[in-house]
């Protein structure tokens, strides 16, 4: 009888244990978001005029001393077709750019899409009517049959905008994996930066 009492005693302290530990590592979870306030210093970018390539801006890209293996020297190419083009500074940043005419309303569309992809829980970092950093993690809950890889945090980071120059809208966007916080920061900061050339 004692025998029972003492297993019923600390079968309840290790759920109590755990429970805590439960609770705390949930709460944890969301202290990950933290604001973001885009430094309006580029000390660490270098300007780039896209005018060679059909865009007649210029744009403020991470250079060498940024230290995620930028490049001296961005790489630009035209993606699928004429209107889409991808900018690579080193392996770790790339950055998607397309042609979109005259429609001005790209960010509140892609939000409308972001919250229909009921599997992923998005959290907004930035919020602005032309840019928006978010957090993506994948809701693995509820799950049937699923592999035991899925049990591991899916979480990425993402940033997505619009800028008009000279009467164009062009989307610029993060890859659809994302990246790390880091990268994704330093891409927010190239897209706000995108202005026409008689600007600069």
């Amino acid at each position: 009888m004692k025998l029972i009492s003492l297993l019923a005693t600390r079968t309840g302290l290790v759920a109590i244990v755990l429970g805590g530990f439960l609770v705390s590592s949930c709460s944890s979870d969301s202290s990950d978001i933290e604001d973001i306030e885009l430094s309006e210093e580029y000390y660490e970018f270098q300007d780039f005029n896209l005018s060679d390539f059909e865009i007649d801006g210029f744009i403020s890209l991470p250079d060498e001393t940024a230290n995620i293996g930028a490049s001296t020297t961005p790489e630009i190419t035209h993606v699928q077709s004429d209107i889409k083009w991808e900018i690579k500074v080193g392996q770790n940043f790339t950055l998607l750019i397309e042609d979109y005419a005259d429609i001005n309303d790209l960010v509140s569309v892609e939000k409308k899409l972001l919250a229909e992809r009921t599997f992923y829980k998005i959290e907004y970092i930035i919020d602005d009517e032309d840019l928006i950093l978010y957090q993506r993690t994948l809701i693995v809950g509820g799950m049937e049959n699923a592999s035991k890889a899925v049990g591991f945090e899916h979480k990425s980071y993402h940033v997505y905008g619009q800028k008009r120059i000279n009467g164009i809208t062009y989307e610029l966007k993060s890859r659809p994996e994302g990246y790390e916080k880091m990268i994704i920061e330093l891409m927010a900061k190239s897209i706000k930066s995108f202005k026409t050339t008689s600007d600069s």
